[in-house]
């Protein structure tokens, strides 16, 4: 997505046609981002729109060498981690669960199998059940391709506790995986 010039020069002179084009054309990415996080609709059109907000608000520190989708991406990550900041509580850092009572949890996955039995909304699901914390941490490292370095600053944890958030993640994506795949046997 690389919106026309003309339209990002409308957006900074406050054109709300140009304002309207460019919410027009970036609204499917950032409310993307957003349900990735984000389960409540509400939740999400209001971020969508802050988002946007801060983007047509920095339009004039948007480097012509940048990427403007990728621009625009880190710009909502922003406001979503922003968001989980401002609105976090104790139950958002740490959250248990007992993992050990699933017996079908300790059969290996096969991942032909897992192919045809899961598509994306099927993932984003097992990655919403996952402790908010580990499911963020893992969005951004695993979908959003942020580095342990960046996620550590982003949260103001270490590089060490992110790392363990994305292989928690993993760990338990894959224990969701074989037990639904279990389930569902190809003959």
């Amino acid at each position: 997505m690389n919106p026309a010039t003309s339209t990002i020069e409308g957006c900074k002179k406050g054109d709300q046609r140009a304002q309207y084009q460019l919410y027009r054309d970036c609204f499917s990415t950032l409310k993307g981002i957003c349900h990735r996080y984000r389960e409540n609709e509400q939740d999400v059109d209001a971020l969508v729109n802050l988002g946007f907000l801060k983007i047509i608000n920095n339009l004039d520190k948007l480097d012509q060498k940048e990427h403007f989708e990728s621009w625009i991406r880190r710009i909502m990550i922003n406001v979503l981690i922003d968001d989980f900041r401002k609105n976090r509580n104790v139950r958002d850092l740490i959250e248990w669960r007992d993992f050990s009572e699933n017996e079908h949890l300790k059969h290996p996955i096969d991942l032909n199998h897992a192919e045809k039995v899961f598509d994306y909304d099927d993932l984003l699901k097992m990655i919403k059940k996952l402790p908010p914390v580990s499911s963020k941490v893992f969005n951004l490292f695993a979908i959003d391709g942020f580095s342990h370095a960046e996620i550590a600053e982003m949260f103001g944890i270490s590089e060490g506790t992110s790392k363990w958030h994305v292989s928690f993640a993993r760990k338990k994506l894959a224990e969701m995986m074989s037990g639904v795949t279990q389930t569902h046997k190809v003959v």
